[in-house]
C-alpha cells in the first residue's frame, strides 16, 4: 500500500509557488509515491515531468476546473498524458450552479468528456465538498445522484472523506457504494473540537483503517492527503500525515 500513498498539492499551495521542484524532491526524501497536481504555479510542466522521473514521484491524477475539462479538454489531456495519469478531477463548482438543474448540466457535460476520452485510457473523476449534499435530487442528495454507480454514468468518485465527516455522515459508509468506482480517495482528518477543521491523517476522529482495508478489496489505486488549511507548516503537517498512515498500514496489512 505504501506505493499508493499521494499529497495533493493544493496543500503546500504557496511552497509550489516558491519552488515546486523543491517541493516534490522534499516529498519524495519524506518518502511519498505520488503527488496530485492542481496546477502548474507558472511552471513549465516539462520542467516539472523531468523533477518526477529525477526523483522516481507519480502523478496521482490531475484537479482541474470544471470550465478547462469542458472547454479546454484537449490541453487537460495533453497534460495528463504528459504526466502518465489516467485521472482527470473535477474538484469544484461555483456556487451558482448548486441547484438541480446546474448537477444535471454538470452530469451531462462530464460523461461527455468520459465518452469522448475513455478509449483512450482517461478517466473523469469528481471530488467531493459537502455542499453537494445539501442539495436533494430525486430523493437523493446531488453527490449521491452525480457519482450514482449506473452502467451509463462514467463520473467516477474521489471521495474526500474529511466533507462527509463534516457533513455527519460515516465516510466508510459512504464509500461502500463505489466499490470499483473509486481510483483515488481523499485522506484528511477533522479536528477533535468545536471547529471541527482539517487536521493531519491521524490526529482526529476519522477512522482511516475500514477505509483503508475497503479500499484495498475494491480497486483505489490511491490514497491522496490533502489538509486544505493547516495551523502549523503545511510540509511538516504532511508529513506528520504519512508518518501516522505508514504505522497504521503495517499494523492492518
Amino acid at each position: 500500500m505504501y506505493h499508493k500513498l499521494a499529497v495533493q498539492l493544493y496543500t503546500l499551495r504557496e511552497a509550489c509557488q516558491a519552488d515546486f521542484p523543491g517541493v516534490l524532491r522534499e516529498l519524495k526524501r519524506q518518502g511519498w509515491a505520488g503527488v496530485q497536481f492542481a496546477g502548474f504555479h507558472d511552471y513549465d510542466p516539462m520542467e516539472l515531468k523531468a523533477v518526477l522521473q529525477e526523483t522516481g514521484l507519480k502523478a496521482a491524477g490531475l484537479h482541474v476546473s470544471l470550465d478547462d475539462i469542458v472547454h479546454r479538454t484537449d490541453q487537460v489531456v495533453s497534460d495528463a498524458r504528459l504526466f502518465g495519469t489516467s485521472d482527470i478531477v473535477c474538484p469544484f463548482i461555483k456556487p451558482s450552479l448548486r441547484h438541480e438543474e446546474g448537477y444535471a448540466e454538470i452530469k451531462q457535460q462530464l460523461n461527455q468528456v468520459a465518452c469522448q476520452w475513455e478509449d483512450e485510457g482517461f478517466r473523469i473523476c469528481y471530488h467531493n465538498h459537502a455542499f453537494e449534499l445539501e442539495t436533494m435530487i430525486n430523493g437523493q442528495s446531488a453527490l449521491a445522484y452525480m457519482l450514482n454507480p449506473a452502467f451509463d454514468n462514467r463520473i467516477l468518485a474521489e471521495i474526500d472523506v474529511y466533507w462527509i465527516q463534516k457533513a455527519g455522515l460515516d465516510p466508510f459508509e459512504f464509500i461502500r457504494p463505489y466499490a470499483g468506482r473509486m481510483p483515488i480517495v481523499h485522506l484528511k482528518d477533522v479536528t477533535d473540537d468545536e471547529e471541527m477543521t482539517f487536521a493531519e491523517v491521524g490526529t482526529g476522529v476519522i477512522d482511516f483503517a475500514p477505509i483503508l482495508i475497503w479500499g484495498e478489496a475494491y480497486g483505489v489505486e490511491w490514497y491522496v492527503v490533502e489538509q486544505d488549511m493547516c495551523r502549523t507548516d503545511p510540509m511538516g503537517c504532511v508529513s506528520t500525515s504519512y508518518t501516522n498512515l505508514t504505522k497504521l498500514i503495517a499494523q492492518i496489512i
